[in-house]
């Protein structure tokens, strides 16, 4: 079968888009498994191989800004798949459906859902932190 470059270049890049908006759909294919430290027993994460496989490339994900401890840091956030009332941290949600974003630029806080591009780190060492983190990331739109 014959294909034109054309083709070709658009099936790479619809593979490619589709890949990046699946990112939540491929951070949810994490297990845990219970740990120790010095306060007790922790919970920690067992990354999936299409999670381990995208590790340290650039993603986009979309959803709303948390606000942690109370307040808004404009260089980093957090930031969730599902709204405010349904997040991790205030609902439903598992703690696969949040990251930290350590953003390239300060943003303004809003309540719409947002989109940014980074490089994604897996944490599963630092209980202090989130289990994903985006570096080096940029609003999107």
């Amino acid at each position: 079968m014959k294909y034109t470059l054309g083709f070709l270049v658009a099936m790479m890049l619809s593979t490619a888009l589709s890949a990046q908006n699946s990112v939540w759909k491929d951070l949810s294919e994490v297990t845990y498994k219970i740990g120790q430290d010095e306060w007790g027993e922790l919970y920690l994460p067992v990354f999936g191989p299409k999670i381990k496989q995208i590790e340290g490339t650039v993603v986009e994900a979309d959803g709303y800004i948390i606000p942690f401890e109370g307040m808004f840091k404009p260089e980093h956030i957090i930031l969730s798949s599902l709204p405010l009332a349904e997040c991790f941290f205030c609902g439903s949600g598992g703690p696969e459906t949040v990251m930290e974003v350590m953003l390239k630029n300060p943003i303004t806080y809003t309540s719409k859902r947002v989109k940014v591009r980074g490089t994604l780190t897996l944490n599963d060492k630092d209980p202090e932190k989130l289990m994903y983190i985006l570096t080096d990331a940029q609003l999107i739109n």
